[in-house]
């Protein structure tokens, strides 16, 4: 993991190995400082660094047994992770556990609590807002509204198919963000069931686009919600990189005009539906596959002796 002795990319020892500042800084404890510009330097695959409330955390390793996914973590390599880490984690003191064996060391006295990618003043407003908001109670689940919401989401199956679709994505996203139960297990079951018996969907598949979505919010190439697959090119960036390269996959000088006729009709009929039954074969996720084949088992019971196989694969591709 490396701590006291970590050298820098250029075999050079860090700040906080010169003159005994790094002594012991290896594992637990780590009592070396480091200036922002040397945790930048570890922001590749392979040699990751990051900082949570200005201690230095080598996460190279762990990075690979991280519950909530290789990619989430490593977006914020070189980089301060303090407010994703409160925001992530329901239960920062048990996951702060698992930190102690990762410190290498600490933000040396003159660095900033931020890097600088980072507003000072914005991440303040943020934390003063997150402090009322836990103050008033507003983050404390209610398991019995929750109960009720999934009471109702079933009754309304037997009323109204699509209204039904609507809601249970939204509810399974309250269990994905482990926003219900207490015990994160409970969160984990129950969204497998609403997101795979209710709709048909992999949990894993949805977790692992939307945590990054959630740590990296409309950032380009991080955030998987906005990867428009060559269709369309997005930003400032992204039309003046294409441009440099001379990709020409669509007439992107068209786009305007024919997003409505590819973009909403194919993204969750069809790209959706490849991408997750794709996803669910290449992890062999058989759970999540279990849990959406229940869907595809009831739905198909229900509806092909009304509609045959094509209304039936009409029906569920468009309505849902």
């Amino acid at each position: 993991m490396g701590g006291g002795g970590q050298q820098t990319e250029s075999g050079e020892p860090a700040k906080g190995d010169r003159g005994g500042l790094g002594g012991g800084g290896g594992g637990r404890g780590g009592s070396a400082v480091y200036t922002w510009e040397e945790v930048q330097r570890h922001s590749h695959r392979g040699d990751q660094w990051l900082v949570i409330d200005r201690k230095v955390y080598n996460v190279t390793q762990w990075v690979k047994r991280h519950p909530g996914g290789i990619r989430v973590i490593s977006h914020f390599a070189g980089e301060d992770a303090t407010e994703a880490f409160s925001a992530f984690h329901p239960d920062p003191n048990f996951v702060r556990k698992f930190l102690k064996p990762l410190l290498i060391g600490a933000l040396a006295p003159t660095e900033p609590s931020q890097d600088q990618g980072k507003n000072a003043a914005l991440v303040q407003d943020f934390q003063a807002l997150r402090d009322r908001v836990e103050r008033e109670g507003l983050l404390r689940a209610r398991p019995l509204f929750f109960s009720l919401y999934l009471g109702h989401i079933l009754l309304l199956e037997a009323l109204a198919l699509g209204l039904l679709w609507s809601q249970a994505g939204w509810l399974q996203h309250d269990f994905g963000h482990l926003s219900v139960f207490k015990k994160s297990s409970w969160n984990h079951i129950l969204q497998k069931f609403v997101i795979g018996h209710l709709k048909g969907a992999s949990a894993n598949w949805w977790n692992h686009r939307h945590f990054q979505h959630h740590a990296k919010p409309n950032v380009f190439s991080k955030d998987p919600d906005i990867n428009s697959l060559h269709v369309f090119v997005l930003g400032n960036k992204q039309p003046v990189e294409y441009g440099i390269k001379k990709l020409k996959y669509m007439p992107y000088h068209h786009q305007h005009k024919y997003f409505f006729l590819i973009g909403p009709p194919l993204l969750i009929p069809v790209y959706f539906h490849i991408q997750i039954l794709r996803a669910m074969f290449l992890r062999r996720d058989w759970v999540d596959l279990a849990w959406s084949m229940t869907f595809y088992l009831r739905f198909f019971c229900c509806y092909y002796p009304f509609f045959g196989l094509f209304g039936s694969v009409a029906m569920i591709s468009f309505v849902r």
